[in-house]
């Protein structure tokens, strides 16, 4: 069952259109996958789930509702958590102070056992990690929000072939309705049964395939190297 969907989504920047009138639709639990190139529209289409960029035309609906013109923060108040592909992070702060706004309760134990890398850098400023290790401290806020929603803008980028696998086994252990734009489809998403991801590609502002990933055409698409 979706619970978060996209219909006939225009989007403009300017004289521009990004969008065509995009429809695509994201299960919960469930993962699902924005695939293109640079200039597709997939980040669009995320930032438009998120709120972060405004409807020319169409909808956003959440559970049934169209939440459209609800902004941003409203809907993280109702349990969005939007990891953008930059400035995800709080520079100016420790990798302990960052986790710690992730989690008011203080307790930000499961961020570190699913990326134990963080625990000898509690005590640095998130500004002066690797590009890797920026994207493994934004995406603990997914892991310690317990969102119902988590959008991530290319949840492995920087990451090492090992963390990038094991951070997509983590956001599709999620309960949650879980939402990446990736340029390449991600490994091991092909294989994987009944938890195989959803995958809308987009080519210019439009959709021109959704399915499971299982179903993607090998020929013309490329996956992110083992």
């Amino acid at each position: 069952m979706s619970l978060l969907e996209l219909r006939a989504a225009r989007v403009r920047y300017g004289p521009l259109e990004a969008l065509h009138g995009v429809t695509l639709a994201a299960p919960a639990p469930g993962l699902t996958v924005l695939l293109g190139r640079n200039g597709s529209g997939r980040t669009t289409a995320l930032r438009a789930l998120a709120g972060a960029v405004r409807l020319s035309g169409g909808a956003v609906v959440w559970d049934g509702a169209d939440v459209t013109r609800l902004p941003a923060h409203e809907r993280a108040r109702r349990g969005l958590c939007f990891v953008p592909d930059r400035r995800a992070v709080f520079g100016s702060l420790t990798v302990r102070e960052n986790l710690e706004l992730a989690h008011a309760g203080g307790d930000f134990s499961p961020a570190l056992d699913a990326y134990p890398e963080l625990r000898p850098l509690l005590a640095r400023r998130a500004g002066t990690l690797s590009g890797g290790e920026q994207r493994m401290l934004a995406l603990s806020r997914a892991l310690l929000s317990h969102a119902r929603v988590v959008l991530v803008d290319e949840p492995a980028q920087g990451m090492s072939p090992t963390v990038a696998s094991r951070t997509y086994d983590l956001l599709r252990d999620l309960h949650a309705c879980v939402v990446v734009a990736e340029q390449r489809l991600p490994p091991g998403l092909r294989e994987r049964g009944d938890r195989t991801a959803v995958v809308y590609e987009l080519r210019r502002g439009e959709v021109v395939f959704a399915g499971e990933a299982t179903e993607l055409p090998t020929e013309g698409h490329t996956t992110s190297p083992e």
